[in-house]
């Protein structure tokens, strides 16, 4: 035991899950602070050059968790509001922060966090205990692990936060206070049924495990090459930071159709609740995909490649990077407390100038 803790309850290599909680959040919280402003400067691009009405809908995304956001009177909110004509993303950067300072470059980040950080804490904390687990399990298959561990740890995220996010967006179409979010998962349930809290789950399915799967395994095998080429046995923080941005690029160029038509999905369905539309079109995975093929052809299936390559990109090696270095750093804390627990006994059992009892009685019997 180690100060009242048994080795049983460490995992992955002497992390325990809370610290891999701990780990999780403090790469999120990282993650949000350094994409936020990208995102805020590209929404107000766009508002400049198509104003949001009042209903429309766009998709805020930093790389971790993307929402819908209703606009609420014309171009009145922070996050897309135009101080000026900005003339590309620097001209937006250095504008936004002389004419309204520098937080409005975070403007976007409270509603990030409230969905961002409880999502990333299950899922990469699902995905470590999953991966040690099928790890020793799989035997022969076991390189397979991080893609079946990724796929099932997001899965169980999506599961518990899809009706969070949910209602969330009914809340802010809706002009509801928080005080009434019981009510509304009550009128949710009563007018459309339990599976109403899940609506949108398939395609976010249908993006988020293959994206998942394929960034899992590409990290893992990375990290592996990469910690073989250094010449080094535990990844540093700039082998995850290398394998989380490769990784996670090459996960989203594949996934990018679906990630299209889930976000033409979210807005449409967020517009009609916002305008208490129903019946005009269906809103469905396959017709929606339909619709695109037919009214923009092929190609609209992987319309915004470079800007999601920029955001997914570094949002997934900072958040990687960030985890491994927390979890090494709790690695190396309970290490120390082990080391520092054991010590007084070792060297009170093994003293020559004061031999405890133990000692004296193996001398007597020739065991020392």
């Amino acid at each position: 035991t180690m100060n009242g803790q048994s080795p049983a309850s460490f995992t992955n290599n002497g992390i325990t899950p809370l610290q891999q909680m701990v780990s999780s959040c403090s790469g999120a919280l990282l993650t949000s602070l350094f994409v936020t402003p990208l995102d805020v400067v590209k929404i107000r691009l766009q508002a400049q050059k198509n104003p949001f009405p009042k209903g429309k809908c766009f998709v805020y995304c930093n790389g971790l968790m993307d929402h819908i956001c209703v606009c609420e009177n014309g171009n009145s909110k922070a996050w897309y509001k135009a101080p000026g004509h900005f003339t590309g993303t620097l001209d937006a950067f250095v504008k936004i922060v002389g004419h309204e300072g520098v937080q409005a470059l975070w403007s976007g980040l409270p509603p990030t966090l409230v969905m961002a950080v409880p999502a990333t804490v299950i899922y990469f904390t699902c995905y470590d205990q999953l991966f040690s687990l099928l790890r020793v399990r799989m035997g022969d298959y076991a390189d397979k692990a991080p893609a079946l561990a990724g796929a099932l740890a997001r899965v169980g995220s999506a599961t518990v936060i899809s009706p969070l996010e949910l209602i969330r967006t009914k809340l802010q179409a809706e002009k509801q206070s928080y005080g009434q979010v019981t009510e509304c998962i009550r009128s949710a349930v009563r007018t459309e049924g339990w599976r109403s809290l899940w609506r949108g789950f398939g395609p976010t399915l249908l993006r988020d495990v293959p994206f998942s799967a394929m960034y899992w395994y590409n990290y893992e095998k990375g990290k592996i090459w990469l910690c073989e080429w250094y010449k080094t046995r535990e990844p540093t923080f700039t082998i995850a930071f290398i394998s989380g941005a490769v990784s996670g690029s090459i996960a989203s160029i594949v996934t990018l159709p679906f990630d299209v038509v889930k976000t033409r999905r979210q807005v449409e369905l967020g517009e009609r609740d916002a305008k208490k539309l129903s019946g005009q079109f269906s809103s469905s995975t396959i017709s929606v995909m339909r619709r695109i093929l037919t009214q923009d052809g092929i190609t609209a299936l992987f319309a915004g490649f470079l800007p999601r390559l920029i955001k997914v990109a570094p949002a997934c090696a900072i958040m990687i990077s960030s985890y491994e270095f927390g979890k090494a750093f709790f690695r190396k804390y309970n290490q120390e407390r082990e080391f520092s627990a054991l010590q007084p006994a070792v060297l009170d059992g093994l003293s020559p100038v004061f031999p405890s009892k133990s000692y004296k009685t193996k001398n007597a019997t020739g065991l020392c």
